[in-house]
């Protein structure tokens, strides 16, 4: 005779058998890639070419902020080697989840809407966004709102940044929107007047202005929502909960010391750019 839930005894005791199983094996996929990394004494890290954040130097080497962190904080798990696998922006989450890397090391922001597909360490930086222009800035562009108001405006993007979402929320359309794959190419947008704008993080916008010579600049008065001011992490596979907690208790006891704010100086940022935020409160959990 079946059960009030249209089952029998039987077969609830092997769907509770299965979700213990399942619950079990999940534990061990959790500890497995922590111990593979220490066994190997090696992390594969996902990146994408972004001044400060991430990027690879004429010589090859991979550095940025991002980076820089994971080797000190591997170095204290007792991991050695760190395996850089350079990845267009958009493909990060992606390639974190068919395996190709181990975690993001990019600068990540959390949002609650990547915290559905992966686990963040708690915030090392916060950062507000700016916008690269022509050098004195002729369309006078300030934000969001004012690159809206003007249909001619356009302004370059980086796909799948969060850049794309706040752009929309305050009316730019689609039209005014020009994305593009890296930060070179936001800079290349501007320099030749396919965009009138470009938008990203301060520290990012700047570089590039550094590196655009006289012909363009970073508006230092951007008027932007606090609300988008960008809290980036270190972001995991949702099954590697064992490898993100190891990792973020690292950072709480090395984040804020003085071999931190010496690793981060070279690469722009300082004691100003520390958070006492939490991965849970920015997630919404």
């Amino acid at each position: 005779m079946s059960s009030a839930t249209g089952t029998t005894p039987l077969a609830r005791l092997a769907i509770a058998c299965s979700m213990l199983c399942a619950t079990l094996a999940s534990g061990l996929v959790m500890a497995d890639t922590l111990d593979k990394v220490k066994a190997s004494s090696s992390v594969r890290i996902g990146y994408a070419n972004e001044t400060p954040f991430a990027y690879t130097e004429l010589d090859g080497k991979v550095t940025g902020e991002s980076p820089e962190i994971v080797r000190k904080v591997f170095d204290r798990l007792g991991v050695e080697t760190i395996k850089p696998v350079l990845t267009e922006w958009g493909s990060l989450i992606p390639g974190l989840g068919a395996g190709r890397f181990d975690l993001i090391a990019a600068g990540m922001y959390i949002t609650p809407e990547r915290c559905k597909q992966v686990l963040f360490t708690d915030p090392h930086y916060q950062l507000p966004d700016t916008l690269l222009v022509a050098k004195g800035n002729p369309r006078q562009l300030g934000s969001y709102e004012d690159i809206a108001a003007n249909p001619e405006v356009k302004v370059a993007i980086m796909a799948g940044t969060v850049n794309l979402g706040y752009a929309r929320s305050a009316g730019i359309t689609d039209a005014q929107i020009l994305q593009v794959p890296d930060t070179t190419a936001q800079l290349q947008a501007v320099r030749s007047g396919r965009a009138d704008a470009a938008v990203g993080t301060q520290l990012t916008m700047k570089g590039l202005a550094d590196k655009g010579g006289d012909r363009v600049e970073a508006i230092s008065d951007f008027k932007d929502d606090p609300a988008h001011t960008g809290y980036g992490a270190l972001a995991f596979r949702p099954q590697d909960k064992a490898l993100r907690d190891a990792v973020n208790d690292q950072l709480k006891e090395w984040l804020g010391s003085d071999d931190h704010l010496a690793t981060i100086e070279p690469f722009g940022f300082d004691r100003s750019n520390l958070t006492d935020k939490t991965a849970a409160e920015l997630c919404g959990q």
